[in-house]
């Protein structure tokens, strides 16, 4: 499908979301429903193997919401927006695929928010990142304050958004916001780099891998170890394990399927 305010590429088994809605990639609803679309594109197109989170805008990440949209919004209004943002999350935590984020320039509220539900952020060493919705009597509504709390740990997030001040670059990683700091411009080659390495990989196992993690992770631990049995047990029935099992012991590269 056509987008109106996303650059969506496919590249070496990579799919790229872009924010493309110049020039601060501020996010109406319009915008939030093409990320729901591609996402789902993505994660159903067979030749997608990684998904990266980024901006085709030179020099900025997003602005967050479009506070156009906050005026006159009601009650119900806010309901409405906040669930489908919430919808996007759930796609996101339930995706087989890695979800990377590339961040570059400044990143600022919801936009910046959604990359909190990707399994790694690789950010530029100049960018600065906030949540300061606290300034206009709100909170990050993209299940901001969860991924927020399960990133940084109660008290550091509860300090993060009370200040609601903007972040370097060296403050975010060492907050647990980012987890890998790059030079400026060398981001996406770093990204590119870590996701062709991912999608060379057998997709069973990365999507074993995030169903543990993500959604074990999220669980009581004798939940969470179900929750590995399952995968564990769907794994050696496949082919690819087979395959990974023979290579090994041939002492030879697998092909996976």
């Amino acid at each position: 499908m056509s987008y109106q305010y996303l650059k969506v590429t496919m590249k070496a088994g990579t799919g790229w979301l872009e924010y493309n809605r110049p020039p601060i990639n501020a996010f109406n609803f319009e915008m939030l429903r093409e990320v729901r679309a591609a996402l789902d594109a993505l994660i159903d197109d067979r030749a997608c193997r990684v998904i990266v989170i980024a901006s085709a805008v030179k020099g900025q990440f997003s602005a967050g919401a479009d506070i156009k949209v906050f005026d006159g919004i009601g009650a119900d209004g806010m309901r409405e927006m906040v669930g489908f943002t919430h919808d996007i999350v759930r796609v996101m935590r339930a995706s087989p695929k890695p979800l990377l984020a590339a961040i570059e320039g400044a990143a600022v509220g919801g936009g910046f928010e959604l990359t909190l539900h990707c399994d790694l952020r690789f950010a530029a060493s100049d960018i600065r990142i906030g949540s300061p919705e606290v300034n206009l009597n709100f909170v990050p509504p993209i299940a901001g304050t969860q991924g927020l709390a399960r990133l940084m740990g109660r008290s550091r997030a509860l300090d993060y958004l009370y200040r609601g001040e903007m972040l370097t670059a060296e403050a975010a990683a060492q907050a647990g916001l980012v987890d890998f700091v790059h030079p400026a411009g060398s981001v996406r080659l770093a990204v590119t780099a870590y996701a062709e390495d991912l999608a060379g990989k057998p997709p069973e196992a990365l999507a074993a891998i995030r169903a543990c993690v993500v959604g074990g992770g999220a669980l009581d631990f004798e939940a969470g170890m179900e929750v590995e049995l399952g995968q564990v047990v769907a794994l050696a029935g496949t082919k690819n394990f087979d395959e990974g099992v023979r290579a090994f012991l041939d002492r030879r590269r697998p092909k996976w399927t």
